[in-house]
């Protein structure tokens, strides 16, 4: 009888995205029929660019009038604003997407961007996320679904299909792990709802993360406070790089449940923001940067061996939980009572809302600074010592 539901839900879905499809009914397919009844002889005028300091994954062009084409430079995903007011042009190519100002009735999946649009004062577009209440450490999201203005619709491979249609989601933002799940892609799509997938974990550079809140500022319409915040975080980055750099060296790492140590390949943005603060990555060359892997696990035996005589250790807590003591991490891991650092007193731990917070690298940074000269604990955002 269960598997007869199912399959009578999953049919009544396929006739909902077939519907939509064919503009009859639900708000998603209205809001699709709006797009393609106010098409016009407009066409677009090319003005300028967006001048970018780091990120490499994404364009921003300015058409006359107000129109803005986002580009997603690894898939080539190109998105047309269209400002409040103003027709659509025609004659578009057909990959590129069209979405209308004001921006509302998104589903947020990449969790990571949350606070971009927090900051941006941008929430009031967010009707749908991927994370329930109590998984988010943006204050700001975990009130707004407390309120009942935000919405739970599933996680990036089980979206709430019906919710999504039935309460007219014009967009899902996801995130590279939406590549694990290529059929939720196309039955958004088939829904009428587009997908944009935001690149900011492929960026080289930390600040590359950062500098997509400019992307997000151009889909809301707000590049002015997306400036200031980008500079706000580079201010940072510049006291820092101000200071001379120290041999001193770290190593970044988790240890999954099966045993194994998650350290940072040598490419990862990590290892980067460490160099950045002026320090040293223990581990030099490590993984395949072509890969685009951020993490790879080893046996304790390797991390022994490599990282063992680190001047610094910090533990990832924003998978686990963390831990909150030195007795607590040589409980979990014993054989990290012969490590330099932990010897020293030089072991420090990640809070765990660090990943949800992409416009904390910039003070992560500093806190690794602060922590490698040994000044500045008492002020640091992202990091602690244990006791």
């Amino acid at each position: 009888m269960r598997r007869r539901n199912k399959a009578i839900i999953v049919i009544c879905l396929f006739l909902i995205g077939l519907l939509g499809l064919w503009g009859c009914g639900s708000p998603s397919s209205n809001y699709a029929d709006n797009l393609q009844e106010n098409k016009t002889e407009v066409s677009l005028v090319y003005e300028n660019s967006m001048e970018l300091q780091y990120a490499e994954n994404f364009t921003v062009d300015y058409y006359e009038d107000g129109y803005t084409m986002l580009t997603t430079t690894i898939d080539e995903q190109r998105f047309l604003i269209v400002p409040e007011g103003k027709e659509i042009p025609e004659n578009l190519e057909d990959d590129i997407v069209v979405l209308q100002r004001p921006m509302k009735d998104l589903y947020l999946v990449a969790s990571a961007v949350m606070d971009m649009f927090s900051e941006l004062d941008g929430l009031d577009a967010i009707t749908f996320s991927g994370q329930k209440e109590e998984n988010w450490y943006v204050e700001e999201a975990k009130e707004a679904m407390a309120n009942g203005d935000m919405l739970y619709a599933g996680k990036y491979s089980k979206p709430d299909y019906e919710l999504l249609v039935s309460e007219g989601c014009s967009l899902a933002i996801e995130n590279r792990m939406i590549s694990h799940s290529p059929e939720v892609i196309e039955k958004l799509e088939d829904f009428g709802i587009p997908v944009m997938i935001e690149y900011s974990s492929y960026e080289s550079h930390p600040l590359g993360r950062v500098e997509w809140i400019k992307f997000f500022g151009a889909l809301l319409g707000k590049e002015e406070e997306a400036e200031q915040l980008f500079e706000e975080q580079t201010a940072i980055l510049d006291r820092v790089s101000a200071d001379e750099k120290t041999d001193k060296t770290v190593a970044f790492f988790f240890v999954t449940s099966n045993g194994l140590v998650q350290v940072r390949q040598s490419s990862d943005y990590v290892p980067k923001m460490i160099e950045l603060a002026g320090g040293k990555y223990i581990f030099e060359n490590l993984g395949d940067s072509e890969t685009k892997r951020s993490t790879m696990n080893m046996q304790v035996e390797e991390f022994y061996n490599g990282a063992k005589d680190a001047d610094f250790l910090i533990y990832n807590s924003s998978i686990d939980g963390g831990v909150s003591s030195m007795e607590e991490l040589l409980n979990k891991c014993e054989f990290l009572a012969d490590f330099k650092a932990v010897q020293e007193g030089n072991v420090w731990c990640t809070t765990n809302d660090m990943y949800q917070q992409s416009l904390s690298i910039g003070y992560l940074i500093e806190d690794i600074h602060a922590m490698l000269l040994g000044e500045g604990e008492d002020n640091m955002h992202y990091l602690f010592r244990l006791e």
